[in-house]
């Protein structure tokens, strides 16, 4: 696109493909490499989740442990093959406006513990944004039960002055959560068109009249699964909704190097060691799970993904494909033979 300037960029998907190309990510993932690296035990992470040890005794825990290493091992390695490439950013500096502007608002940032973390919605954000609010001392308990203010009692990065961002970003610890891809796409999908209204009306309502005969009357809470994917075919990533946008879009780990990067498979184990890490006091846990909350099951996603145009799906790949790669997860199975198991 020509900007104001006259400058000329190339659409960000096509710069991020050349450089996974060239990088040999999208090899791998043709030869299988990265689409054989299993996600964590789901029965393991539901334990560790609850914050016990699961029933499978030293050995389960022991070949849990190990397993994550493995995953954060390709990571490490996946990330620092592609963030290493000369065409990638270095810095939050180094990135276009409004790509900087997004990162920036989504640094959470404590002072008073040294750290940084980058939320992603759909990846226990209102959690951590609970802790934090501990931290800071606005809120006496994780368990206190109230709405969550997304806003208010929160300091963000993007709030703050360009010598104070940089020197938080050299010196501070900073951290990101990440999720399965297609999981996360899912649980935005069942959260925000089944629950919100706010969402139905001003994204379901849109989607329902852009991709269905007769849509007009829709009150946007019929949304289907296969419409919402059409919806983000046609978005362009950097204008999406942050429940939506790609991680890496959110959080760019090229030009912020994390320090941790947890996943949303071993949510409680990982949220400990991140809480050891920036010396929180002993009494601040991570909350357990809401009663209520329902989460995506690998046979909800199973169901979904089978009752989804392949089609639609192999097209939407290239979307996430940095989220795929980067942090190691397979790429959706929706083989005939896996559909009909």
């Amino acid at each position: 696109r020509a900007g104001g300037g006259g400058a000329v960029l190339l659409p960000s998907m096509l710069m991020f493909g050349v450089i996974l190309a060239s990088s040999g990510l999208l090899l791998m993932i043709e030869k299988g490499i990265l689409a054989e690296v299993k996600p964590l035990n789901p029965a393991a992470g539901e334990a560790a989740r609850r914050g016990g040890g699961g029933g499978g005794g030293g050995e389960e825990d022991a070949a849990g442990e190990l397993e994550a290493a493995v995953l954060r091992d390709v990571r490490n390695r996946t990330l620092g093959a592609v963030c290493g490439q000369r065409a990638m950013p270095r810095s939050v500096w180094d990135l276009p406006a409004g790509q900087r502007r997004t990162v920036l608002r989504h640094l959470l940032v404590s002072d008073k513990y040294r750290f940084l973390y980058c939320y992603v919605p759909k990846v226990a954000c209102s959690n951590w944004k609970r802790v934090l609010k501990v931290l800071g001392g606005a809120l006496e308990s994780v368990d206190v039960r109230l709405k969550m203010d997304h806003k208010s009692d929160l300091v963000f990065l993007a709030d703050m002055k360009p010598d104070e961002i940089t020197y938080r970003l050299e010196n501070y610890y900073k951290f990101l959560f990440v999720r399965n891809p297609m999981e996360r796409l899912l649980s935005a999908y069942r959260n925000k068109f089944g629950e919100i209204k706010e969402y139905q009306q001003k994204y379901g309502a849109e989607i329902v009249r852009r991709y269905r005969k007769n849509g007009a009357n829709s009150a946007g809470d019929d949304v289907t699964f296969s419409e919402f994917l059409r919806y983000l075919l046609d978005e362009e990533v950097e204008r999406m909704n942050e429940h939506w946008m790609p991680i890496y879009n959110l959080c760019q780990p090229c030009a912020v190097r994390y320090d941790f990067i947890g996943s949303y498979e071993r949510l409680n184990a990982d949220a400990n060691y991140v809480l050891e890490q920036v010396r929180s006091p002993s009494f601040v846990r991570f909350p357990e799970r809401q009663p209520w909350y329902k989460p995506v099951t690998a046979e909800t996603l199973h169901y979904y993904l089978c009752n989804t145009q392949r089609r639609l799906i192999k097209e939407l790949l290239p979307k996430y494909i940095l989220d795929f790669s980067l942090f190691a997860y397979p790429l959706p199975n929706v083989t005939s033979e896996f559909c009909r198991q």
